[in-house]
């Protein structure tokens, strides 16, 4: 007899009263004893979260605290044949895993996700994805939190767990282009200042914390951003208040390889790079 396909649970461990107090409290301890903070960029709404890096398996448990001690419930995928097991199947459903038949690749993740989002449209739910899909040393990002999102048209969430800053949560709200390859490289632009436990298998590379970025180059960085990616310092000086700092700022900028200019023929127009756009991420969490 074939086996009754399953369904994303509609209450999990972060509904029930008892232990999710008992949990928050725990949590509470751990987090104050550790020095860890949680960091919470998205009031409402459900999303697609990637959480990265991931190079150990103490950072669950981090994502897990942070989400119970800010009422947020999360969701994740799992080969189905986990969840089909007498035990440690129920257990994990009751953690909030999605059950995903492999050999259907993201369409069968995709109607789940809308079938539930249809009964939970006004909860805070992060269904959370691992892009760099092991611990070990990567190359790349999968691609499959992105092909949900496409189908779900849910905003991805950034979610860091950052060993240095001992801090974790969702910092970003991103939403997609349409433009993959585009899409792929804002996304992962600001997880190059994030650092994993074992930053030697992260991907992207770390490359150290972000520097300093003062409230006047936050705000020039913002303008660029707002006009469509590139300005000049009069277009720039129309959106800020302390004109006489625009052209010192941008150069303090273009040392920093936060901003670029673009051959023009009149003034010089400037644009933020890879690395702007990424600190810019950490800065700003919803860019419209």
């Amino acid at each position: 007899m074939a086996q009754q396909k399953q369904h994303i649970r509609d209450r999990t461990l972060f509904d029930g009263v008892f232990t999710k107090y008992l949990l928050k409290f725990c949590f509470k301890v751990l987090f104050k004893l550790t020095g860890w903070r949680t960091c919470n960029a998205i009031k409402q709404g459900a999303g697609i979260t990637i959480a990265a890096p991931h190079t150990s398996n103490w950072d669950f448990l981090y994502a897990l605290g942070a989400a119970i001690l800010l009422d947020k419930k999360i969701y994740f995928s799992i080969k189905d044949s986990w969840c089909k097991l007498p035990i440690i199947g129920h257990f994990m459903m009751w953690c909030g895993a999605i059950p995903i038949d492999r050999s259907n690749s993201s369409g069968g993740q995709v109607a789940q996700i809308n079938t539930f989002i249809q009964r939970h449209r006004d909860s805070d739910i992060f269904f959370l994805f691992t892009p760099e899909g092991t611990r070990s040393n990567t190359k790349k990002w999968r691609s499959g939190f992105y092909h949900v999102a496409e189908g779900t048209r849910l905003p991805i969430f950034l979610a860091k767990i950052d060993y240095r800053l001992k801090e974790v949560g969702v910092f970003h709200s991103y939403q997609l282009t349409g433009h993959k390859t585009l899409d792929m490289q804002a996304l992962q632009a600001p997880y190059n200042h994030i650092q994993g436990k074992y930053p030697q298998y992260q991907y992207p590379p770390y490359t150290g914390p972000m520097p300093t970025i003062s409230d006047a180059e936050a705000a020039i960085m913002q303008a660029i951003y707002t006009l469509q990616s590139t300005a000049n310092q009069s277009n720039i000086a129309a959106h800020l208040s302390h004109q006489h700092t625009i052209a010192s700022t941008l150069n303090v900028l273009l040392e920093k390889g936060i901003v670029s200019t673009v051959d023009s023929s009149d003034e010089p127009y400037y644009q933020l790079t890879l690395t702007g756009r990424g600190y810019l991420c950490h800065l700003i969490p919803i860019l419209r």
